[in-house]
C-alpha cells in the first residue's frame, strides 16, 4: 500500500441482491471516496466461499477462493462488517467467512474493526453483540462508539427498493463511524 493510505475491507453478511446491509457497505465506499483521502475501502464478496470443511485443505493450502479471501483480510489495515441479524445472531455466510479466515494463521488477529447493521426492531443489534463476542476470540479490536443500528423498516425510509441508503441522517452516522474506525486504526498502527 503506497503513500501511507489505509486499506480497509468491508464484509457484508448478507448475500441478498437488495440487501440493506450491503447497501450500507456501498454507502460506506461512497463516503470514503468523497471524504477520506488516505483511506481505500474494498467490498470483499463472501458469496463464493465454500462451507468450512477442513477436508478441503490440502498440503497446507486452502481452496483458491479461500486463499484469495484470506489474502484480502491479511492485507487489510481494518475491517468493516455489515451484519444482518438472523435468529438473534450473525448470518451463516458471515460465520463461515470468519471461520475460514481464522484458520491458522488467524488472518483477523490484531485488526481494528467496526460493525454496522440494518434490520427490523433493534436494527441488528443482537447480531452486532454476538459478532463482538466472536471477535474477542479472533483477536479483532472493535471500536466501541459510535454504534450504528439502522431500524430499516421505520419511517423515514432508509433505503430504496434496490437496497441503497437514501436517509441523510443514517449517512451522517455512518460517516462518523468510519471516521472513528480510521482514527482507531491509526492509533493501533502507532503501537
Amino acid at each position: 500500500m503506497g503513500g501511507g493510505n489505509l486499506k480497509m475491507i468491508a464484509v457484508s453478511g448478507s448475500l441478498r441482491k437488495g440487501s440493506f446491509n450491503s447497501g450500507l457497505v456501498r454507502a460506506a465506499r461512497e463516503i470514503v471516496k468523497e471524504s477520506f483521502e488516505d483511506v481505500e475501502l474494498e467490498h470483499v464478496d463472501i458469496s463464493q466461499l465454500p462451507f468450512l470443511n477442513t477436508d478441503l485443505e490440502q498440503d497446507g493450502q486452502f481452496p483458491g477462493v479461500v486463499e484469495d479471501f484470506r489474502a484480502k483480510v491479511l492485507g487489510a489495515d481494518a475491517v468493516l462488517f455489515a451484519s444482518p441479524e438472523y435468529n438473534y445472531s450473525i448470518t451463516a455466510p458471515l460465520k463461515n467467512a470468519l471461520d475460514w479466515a481464522s484458520r491458522n494463521p488467524n488472518a483477523w488477529a490484531g485488526k481494528p474493526a467496526a460493525i454496522v447493521s440494518a434490520g427490523g426492531g433493534f436494527g441488528g443489534g443482537r447480531a452486532q453483540y454476538h459478532l463482538r463476542q466472536v471477535g474477542v476470540f479472533l483477536d479483532l479490536h472493535f471500536i466501541n462508539k459510535p454504534e450504528l443500528f439502522v431500524a430499516a423498516f421505520q419511517a423515514p425510509p432508509k433505503f430504496d427498493s434496490d437496497g441503497n441508503l437514501v436517509d441523510p441522517d443514517t449517512r451522517t452516522r455512518l460517516k462518523a463511524l468510519l471516521l472513528a474506525l480510521r482514527q482507531w486504526t491509526l492509533k493501533l498502527k502507532e503501537c
